[in-house]
């Protein structure tokens, strides 16, 4: 069954049955043993030897990630404790008047923190859920503008692991500058830009339609707080801490982690800071960085008296379990993506060859690329195993000798990649985004497919315009014109939901 049409059998499986169930660890679970199943050619056993086989290797290849969720956790009960989220909610709530500014400071907070999509989908989440729960602002609709500010944003950063991750997709031997290439395809990588503007359009609306629509007018009836996304420790006496202390650690724990990436790039080796981006290990450097912000919190804390000795003790169980959603999910997506990658059922061989067979398509090339690496990035809930797949496709199909359609195709598979794993479920970046906004997951995968798709049509649009022109700029003009017409009809359609209202400030649990 490797390399086969059924390679696509799983992840479709898995998708179907949590949009339709709500139960994403099943669908997750019954997803990957279908997966073992194809591959062990039906022996139950076998089956559930590889299941294990790959999660063992998955797992233990992403512990820096999981360590790092753990450590975060702990940190966001310690400061929730300390008093200091309260402090900072309530100047916040002073200085922040109405629903449109905290959605917009949660969106332009998304883009500052540029260097790492998983840092930024929970460092956004824990800074900014006070205020919008204070202006009962639905989780849904903060996940959505945590996860648009994350791959997106990433995909646009030169100074990110994002483009070290194109750079080493590239062919080896090819004669390209992988680094000038990634530069040259920001301006034309159409669903990150029109995304970013759809959001900001969204934030500062307050329009919504399809199922966000349906949750956000089902808030403002009753904003209730998921108790399973809720933060674990509200039963506990909360200390007077101030705003200083929920600023300080976040402080360090950005800046020690940005110190993790130039560290384990080799910028103590001579390298550049470039070079020491390009080169990094982000899984290492967000452990690193968030064990610094752990040893100074505590140090920051404890002999302040801020809180007791064993009430921050506590706060190790307390930040792990809030955090077991987000592993136990996170685990068994890598799992997912385990078993149809190259060494399984090879979901990225079987795609491959259908795009090399579409070469003689020629002018249709760059919208060719985007919808396979949508559909291929959404399937395996994989960005960057996507860039490995594709773009070597790309430059095999496109040569050496066009540059300009090589930097519009490669362009097209960065944007696909990104739309794809946006809005798949079993993506880690989509999962993360719901742990920061602390909200059920197909809650904000089922409000978010909508929008993504929305863009991606404008952007699909606009890569159709880019394969006939050959030229990207007037891509992105068609991709913007068409936004802006999605736009119009979004107003005149449907009335402004997120609004302020007499009863922020009153939430229920």
């Amino acid at each position: 069954m490797a390399e086969t049409a059924w390679a696509v059998f799983p992840p479709i499986l898995t998708i179907i049955l949590a949009l339709a169930t709500k139960e994403v660890y099943m669908s997750l679970l019954i997803g990957i043993f279908s997966g073992a199943m194809l591959f062990s050619g039906g022996n139950v056993l076998e089956a559930i030897l590889t299941v294990f086989a790959i999660m063992e290797e998955k797992v233990g290849g992403n512990v820096n990630i999981l360590v790092f969720l753990v450590i975060l956790g702990i940190l966001v009960a310690a400061i929730t404790r300390s008093g200091a989220t309260a402090a900072y909610g309530e100047w916040a709530g002073r200085q922040i008047k109405d629903k449109k500014s905290a959605l917009l400071l949660t969106a332009l907070l998304g883009i500052v923190i540029f260097i790492d999509d998983y840092f930024n989908c929970l460092t956004v989440g824990t800074v900014m859920r006070p205020i919008t729960d204070k202006f009962r602002i639905s989780r849904a609709k903060v996940a959505f503008i945590i996860d648009a500010t994350a791959a997106p944003v990433c995909i646009l950063a030169p100074v990110s692991s994002w483009a070290a991750a194109v750079g080493s997709s590239l062919p080896e031997n090819s004669g390209i500058d992988g680094f000038g290439l990634f530069l040259q395809t920001i301006p034309i990588n159409l669903y990150a830009i029109l995304m970013m503007c759809f959001m900001f359009f969204i934030a500062w609306t307050g329009r919504d339609f399809g199922t966000m629509g349906q949750v956000v007018r089902a808030n403002r009836e009753n904003f209730v707080i998921d108790q399973e996304y809720a933060d674990m420790d509200t039963d506990k006496p909360v200390r007077q801490g101030s705003i200083a202390d929920l600023l300080l650690p976040i402080l360090v724990l950005i800046v020690a982690c940005v110190f993790g990436m130039l560290y384990t790039g080799g910028i103590t080796e001579g390298k550049s800071v470039a070079d020491a981006f390009a080169d990094c290990d982000s899984s290492k450097a967000l452990a690193l960085g968030g064990f610094i912000a752990f040893v100074f919190t505590a140090l920051l804390y404890l002999p302040r008296r801020v809180m007791p000795f064993t009430e921050f003790c506590e706060c190790f169980t307390a930040g792990f379990k809030a955090m077991v959603p987000a592993i136990f999910i996170l685990c068994l997506a890598w799992t997912m993506s385990g078993i149809v990658s190259d060494k399984y059922l090879n979901l990225g061989g079987y795609v491959g060859h259908i795009v090399s067979g579409s070469a003689s398509l020629g002018l249709f090339l760059p919208a060719i690329f985007f919808v396979v690496a949508g559909f291929l990035a959404f399937s395996t809930g994989t960005s960057w195993g996507t860039f490995g797949i594709l773009i070597p496709i790309a430059v095999a199909v496109i040569g050496m000798n066009d540059y300009q359609g090589l930097v519009l195709a490669v362009a097209a598979v960065l944007s696909g990649a990104v739309a794809g794993d946006h809005a798949s479920p079993i993506s880690d970046t989509t999962i993360l985004a719901s742990a920061g906004a602390q909200c059920h997951h197909i809650d904000h995968v089922s409000t978010q497919i909508p929008y993504v798709l929305l863009v991606c049509a404008c952007s699909l649009v606009g890569y159709l315009v880019d394969g006939f022109t050959q030229s990207g700029f007037l891509g992105l003009g068609a991709g913007l014109v068409c936004l802006a017409i999605a736009g119009a009809i979004i107003i005149a359609k449907c009335p402004p939901l997120e609004t302020d209202d007499p009863n922020d400030g009153k939430t229920s649990a």
